[in-house]
């Protein structure tokens, strides 16, 4: 039998726990898998590009768990009432190949790329930071405050969305539980004053929602809005300036921020610097970029995370999904108990 975490599942495990302590939770195995980085087998992800969206496949390997997600990014969704992403992942047993953990990712990739967003941040922001403009409040907004509130403290947000209703839903949901919120004016009036600037843009355009003039020394930019091809968020002109890192390097390429630069612009993979073999922030006045688009190995530790933590309780359960005829040679023999009589 194969474990699966439904979407009934998975929302009562996040919000039995807690979202916060999911994302720490999450930060911990993200962290011990970028560690052990060079162990994974790594491709960028498969991708089936349409005009409506994109559908993509991500696999990877440490060699005893294999792991993939589906998920799909199309941006109009919202429009016709539907998600703008939706995914489900799986683990399986590399010895024999069966699928053993499948569980939906929707909610689950919210947590896993607000855990990464906090990792990087963790060990690229300024300590000292305190406000974080957030450009685009959609549906990952609300856990990435989270994220950062966890691993840095900070809890004042300068936001800015063309869709007012989407800051009035984030302002909704986040005043409760303690965050001081501004709405912005534009995106340069949150980035104003700020100490890091998440960007988190739904729509599939090279677009330009951050200027060079509004990314000031010491700032962190954690970019995770730029996420396939033909899709950006920021002014080249800021990679120019900043120390530049992102998970792994020819999908970043590709899907990036980095996508139109040359071959041989520098940037640094996150693993090097929490292995401490390259430099990460290297003065309080660096601009250091996060140029995120989501790894396999990231589905992987969320995947592993869940997995660990619902292991034995009612969160889970068990589907028939994989064929198990008493004879492994006769799948043929699995009929007979259905065949028509007579």
């Amino acid at each position: 039998m194969t474990r699966l975490v439904d979407v009934r599942n998975m929302s009562r495990w996040i919000a039995d726990h807690g979202p916060q302590r999911c994302i720490t939770g999450m930060i911990d195995y993200l962290d011990a898998d970028f560690r052990r980085w060079e162990q994974f087998d790594k491709t960028p992800r498969v991708a089936s590009h349409t005009p409506f969206g994109v559908i993509e496949l991500m696999p990877t390997s440490d060699h005893e768990t294999y792991g993939f997600k589906y998920v799909n990014g199309h941006p109009s969704n919202p429009q016709r009432g539907f998600q703008t992403v939706t995914a489900f992942g799986v683990l399986a047993d590399v010895h024999n190949g069966y699928p053993t953990f499948l569980a939906e990712m929707t909610l689950l990739t919210a947590l896993r790329t607000a855990a990464t967003s906090a990792l990087a941040a963790r060990a690229l922001a300024r300590p000292d930071s305190q406000v974080m403009a957030m450009i685009g409040t959609g549906s990952q907004a609300e856990f990435q405050a989270l994220a950062f509130r966890q691993t840095l403290g900070i809890d004042t947000l300068r936001v800015y969305d063309v869709d007012p209703d989407a800051i009035a839903k984030l302002a909704r949901n986040l005043t409760p539980l303690g965050f001081s919120i501004e709405a912005a004016s534009s995106a340069a009036d949150a980035a104003r004053g700020a100490d890091i600037i998440t960007t988190c843009t739904a729509d599939k355009q090279l677009a330009t929602v951050l200027h060079d003039a509004d990314v000031a020394a010491g700032m962190h930019v954690n970019a995770i809005g730029g996420d396939c091809p033909g899709k950006t968020e920021l002014d080249p002109a800021i990679l120019d300036r900043a120390r530049v890192f992102v998970e792994y390097t020819p999908q970043t390429r590709i899907e990036g921020e980095i996508q139109h630069q040359s071959d041989d612009f520098p940037v640094t993979e996150l693993w090097e610097v929490l292995l401490g073999r390259k430099e990460g922030r290297t003065s309080p006045a660096d601009i250091t970029l996060f140029d995120s688009v989501g790894f396999a190995i990231e589905d992987f530790s969320a995947l592993r995370y869940v997995r660990d933590q619902v292991a034995g309780t009612d969160y889970e359960s068990e589907i028939d999904l994989v064929a198990a005829p008493e004879d492994p040679k006769d799948l043929f023999g699995m009929l007979g108990a259905f065949s028509p009589v007579g």
